[in-house]
């Protein structure tokens, strides 16, 4: 059974950093992380190839230039890197994988069928 988990969740002041890490049971075809507030949508924060899906790693544009994905495909392993985190930030983040082979990066949640547990994010003023 695939298993995703989620650490490097925490509290932190408003421009702090946090970096969070999903290590898999397997390896996928795309990774990603998605975050939901509470009373909002899930949407997606980054999301990176690791084989047949082509192109560069994708952000929602709220994440560029402050978050930062990455993988170590030996470790089954993806990381979100926050910096400059706002108290809008705060949510529930989620590791997620697809085994579907996409022409890009996909941040559509529909589009994953692995999910991990999630990690929360809190960001104080």
């Amino acid at each position: 059974q695939v298993q995703l988990v989620e650490s490097g969740g925490g509290s932190v002041e408003a421009g702090g950093s946090l970096r969070l890490s999903c290590t898999g049971s397997s390896s996928y075809n795309l990774l990603g992380w998605f975050r939901q507030a509470p009373g909002k949508e899930r949407e997606g924060v980054a999301a990176i190839a690791t084989r047949t899906t082509r192109g560069a790693p994708n952000y929602a544009d709220f994440a560029k230039g402050r978050f930062t994905i990455s993988q170590d495909n030996a470790e089954n392993t993806v990381y979100l890197e926050m910096n400059g985190l706002k108290p809008e930030d705060t949510a529930m983040y989620y590791c997620a994988a697809s085994s579907g082979i996409w022409p890009f990066a996909t941040l559509r949640p529909a589009n994953y069928n692995y999910w991990g547990q999630g990690t929360q994010v809190t960001v104080s003023a």
